[in-house]
């Protein structure tokens, strides 16, 4: 066997990335201490929604609009809509990439992202790993402040669900992971055409925060009609934004059950696949009008 053949043998590939991924979580051991105090810090806006939704419902409450039963918003209890809101805040911590987009287009404009062309190191499953290494440390390090959250506020939450829907939240949250990774390296990618992607990043940022539900539930929308039977929700959720915060919170309260679940989770693989596609598109693409500029 050739040494060549040799470097490129699927065991060597697994044993390349294995060792990558190691480095990352060491490296993210070391210096990332803070993310026990800063996850505590980043649930502290769940104090004012107690407070704003326990105002509104006994507004709504007050005004007789329950008629005499429970009162809902939108299908929302006053303790589920809380749970909901921290249940967006477990799903973005998984897909959110903090700098992933805005990083390879810096790369791109300064030049370093030569160094991903003259070693034999995948770029896009190399910031893929390094993703993986990052989420696994901060909810290995923040796992303290989520279950004293979580403990705090369990009241609000409804009885734990079967083990079917368990599994299917934490599909939601994985597939979110990669969803969220493949969306922003897909953005990431526009560097090599346009230098400067700050003003499209923050465009797309202000979007997602509301297209993603994690401003409210998307099934508030439900009412707002556009053209017949069709409303804002049933276009909202033709988008593939709610997977980053909406899917899993509503798959975890059962708002999304049966066939439907099962529908919605073959449609965010088939998301994946298309922007795993995408993004791997776009990186050869545009290696062809890369012009190797800076460093």
């Amino acid at each position: 066997m050739s040494a060549t053949a040799s470097i490129d043998s699927p065991l060597a590939r697994v044993r390349t990335w294995w060792i990558i991924l190691r480095i990352c979580i060491e490296e993210r051991l070391i210096y990332r201490g803070d993310f026990m105090l800063g996850t505590l810090m980043r649930f502290l806006p769940i104090v004012t929604q107690i407070f704003l939704w326990t105002a509104v419902f006994s507004a709504v409450q007050g005004r007789g609009a329950s008629g005499g039963g429970t009162t809902t918003i939108a299908g929302y209890e006053k303790d589920e809509l809380i749970a909901y809101f921290l249940l967006t805040m477990v799903a973005r911590a998984f897909s959110s990439m903090p700098g992933l987009a805005s990083g390879i287009a810096r790369s791109i404009r300064d030049g370093s992202i030569k160094k991903y062309l003259t070693q034999p190191v995948d770029m896009i499953g190399f910031l893929f790993l390094s993703r993986v290494a990052h989420k696994l440390v901060y909810y290995t390090v923040a796992t303290l402040p989520f279950a004293l959250v979580f403990y705090l506020c369990r009241d609000f939450f409804p009885p734990i669900p079967g083990w079917q829907t368990w599994l299917a939240f934490l599909a939601s949250l994985v597939m979110g992971f990669v969803f969220g990774f493949f969306l922003e390296a897909s953005i990431g990618m526009i560097g090599f055409w346009f230098l400067e992607v700050s003003s499209l990043l923050f465009v797309y940022m202000l979007f997602s925060f509301f297209l993603s539900g994690h401003m409210f539930p998307i099934d508030m929308l439900d009412g707002v009609t556009i053209v017949g039977d069709t409303s804002w929700g049933d276009v909202v959720r033709a988008l593939p934004l709610h997977y980053l915060a909406y899917f899993p919170a509503a798959v975890y309260l059962e708002k999304i059950q049966g066939d439907e679940l099962v529908r919605g989770l073959w449609i965010e693989l088939g998301w994946i696949l298309a922007l795993a596609a995408l993004s791997y598109w776009a990186f050869r693409r545009g290696l062809r009008r890369y012009s190797a500029y800076g460093g």
